[in-house]
């Protein structure tokens, strides 16, 4: 016991700090997940403070953060009209958080490692960038769009690009000067003669960032022209008393349990909200410095008990989140103690200074935001997978662009979609090679490579076809680990087809190849633990 007090306090000096920053990122995040996805402002808050302080104590990851995800929010919209009443929709959260801790058991979270790095790396980019153009009018004092957006299509009718030429019609100065401040001191911040001052390496620059927005908002209140609207300002909600606070909470409906409906809209949410965390699982452990691994079957279980904890209190759904878990890592977070505060941080602020919170103004949030996105979108990372090859870059840069056009999970298929192309394509046209054993060319092998599935038949199929008359081949399969049963067929036709040509065929290591398993069959054992009959 004694040792786990010690071992969550040792890097309290690096998590506390950083645990300020989430804090910071997520408020206006949850409020405006909450409010994109039609349900009571307050919920996005519950899930946040559910993700931090549950998720956050239950999970293996040292550095994710979860919380309510942008990718939720139309489901959860479509799911609460469908249903007809929030407490309803609640119960499908329950339900949800059910059938993951059953993926969990199941060890369903091995699908996170299949994604290959140059997809998540390119997952990263393309939130980077998202997150600077979608901040660019909360910047400018624009906030027809709400916080934590990442889809091309806006609620409001625009779209990523039509909102930075529409928001030239609805500038504050105000907002501009503050996020230019701002964004000023988070640069000054980084610089190494800031970094060398003893005194104020204790705090960090995106809070010194937000007192001064603040300030400046209040200063600005007297000043024409320069006044935020409410709109431009965080906007928790205020009870006045703690029993307002409480009844802020919802209980589910459990006398929908005989409802179809609700169950079909659980399992769209834990299969959705599933492989977002495993996708932001695998990108927070590219983006860890110490190269810390994190258990996908315990994460999805955590998870699972997150979204019964949030269902079960009125919160809307949550999963582990990229833009989150990068600030924690950005801002110097060492263990999952940082997550854990952030959740501590967000009760206690929604309890007792909701009123000083609102004082804050979304520009400064931008600002800090700005710095979030650059940190994912680095030029050097471009050049870096440039350097890689067209096989590495080219799924990098299909990801970035499906994510800033469509939206996250969508990029991550188009992404994914190229690079499986890539290796069937790579599969294909290297099955096997074709070695002359004399100078004639009367003695062919023909060496089969450690893969040969059922895409390489038309292949191998032209080339026996090609085979002259009079022709020594051996086929050699004493590098291959798997052959598909179509391909065995193909052999064995061709050497009845030989006895016609006056083709002598020799086969060699087939009958060891034969008798390793379908690369599937190991799979299914591995994630259902059911052996192939």
């Amino acid at each position: 016991m004694n040792s786990k007090k010690e071992n969550f306090l040792s890097n309290i000096k690096s998590d506390f700090p950083a645990s300020i920053v989430v804090l910071l990122v997520a408020i206006p995040l949850c409020l405006g997940i909450a409010l994109a996805s039609g349900a009571p402002l307050f919920s996005g808050i519950i899930s946040g403070i559910v993700g931090g302080i549950v998720v956050g104590a239950i999970s293996k990851s040292s550095l994710g953060v979860s919380g309510p995800a942008a990718g939720l929010a139309v489901i959860v919209l479509v799911a609460i009209q469908e249903l007809g009443a929030y407490d309803i929709f609640l119960l499908a959260v329950v339900i949800a958080g059910i059938f993951q801790i059953i993926l969990g058991i199941l060890k369903a979270g091995v699908i996170g490692y299949y994604f290959p790095t140059s997809v998540i790396k390119g997952m990263l980019s393309g939130i980077g960038i998202i997150i600077i153009l979608k901040q660019i009018p909360h910047a400018f004092g624009y906030d027809a769009d709400y916080e934590g957006d990442m889809d091309f299509a806006q609620i409001d009718g625009q779209n990523t690009f039509s909102e930075l030429f529409n928001m030239v019609n609805y500038i504050n100065e105000g907002a501009l000067i503050i996020a230019a401040v701002s964004l000023a001191i988070l640069i000054l911040w980084d610089k190494p003669f800031i970094k060398n001052i003893k005194a104020l390496k204790l705090v960090q620059g995106p809070l010194v960032a937000v007192i001064v927005g603040i300030t400046l908002g209040i200063i600005f209140q007297e000043i024409p022209g320069l006044a935020l609207l409410p709109k431009q300002l965080v906007n928790i909600p205020v009870a006045e008393s703690f029993s307002g606070f409480i009844s802020q909470f919802t209980l589910p409906d459990f006398s929908q349990l005989n409802n179809p409906a609700v169950y079909s809209i659980a399992f769209t949410i834990a299969v959705v909200a599933s492989l977002e965390t495993l996708l932001s699982v695998e990108a927070t452990d590219k983006l860890d410095p110490a190269k810390r691994v994190t258990p996908t079957n315990r994460e999805l279980t955590a998870q699972g008990v997150g979204n019964i904890v949030s269902g079960m209190i009125g919160g809307l759904p949550v999963t582990q989140v990229i833009v989150r878990s990068s600030a924690n890592i950005q801002s110097g977070g060492k263990t999952k103690a940082s997550a854990i505060m952030h959740g501590v941080l967000l009760l206690f602020c929604a309890i007792a200074i909701p009123n000083i919170l609102n004082f804050i103004p979304l520009a400064s949030l931008a600002a800090i935001l700005f710095v979030v996105g650059y940190k994912l979108a680095k030029p050097a990372l471009f050049m870096q997978m440039y350097k890689k090859g067209l096989n590495e870059f080219l799924p990098f840069v299909v990801t970035i662009i499906g994510i800033v056009f469509t939206d996250l999970l969508i990029g991550i298929g188009l992404g994914m979609t190229v690079a499986i192309v890539q290796i069937l394509w790579k599969n294909y046209k290297s099955p096997y090679e074709i070695v002359k054993g004399n100078a004639e060319g009367n003695h062919l092998t023909l060496r089969l490579s450690e893969e040969v599935s059922f895409l390489n038949k038309a292949g191998i199929l032209r080339t026996l076809d090609q085979i002259p008359m009079r022709t020594k081949l051996d086929i050699d399969a004493t590098r291959t680990k798997f052959i598909h049963p179509d391909v065995i067929e193909i052999i064995e036709d061709f050497k009845q087809h030989a006895l016609t040509m006056n083709i002598s065929v020799n086969v060699i290591g087939l009958g060891e190849a034969m008798k390793n398993k379908d690369p599937l069959d190991e799979f299914n054992e591995l994630v259902v633990g059911v052996p192939k009959k």
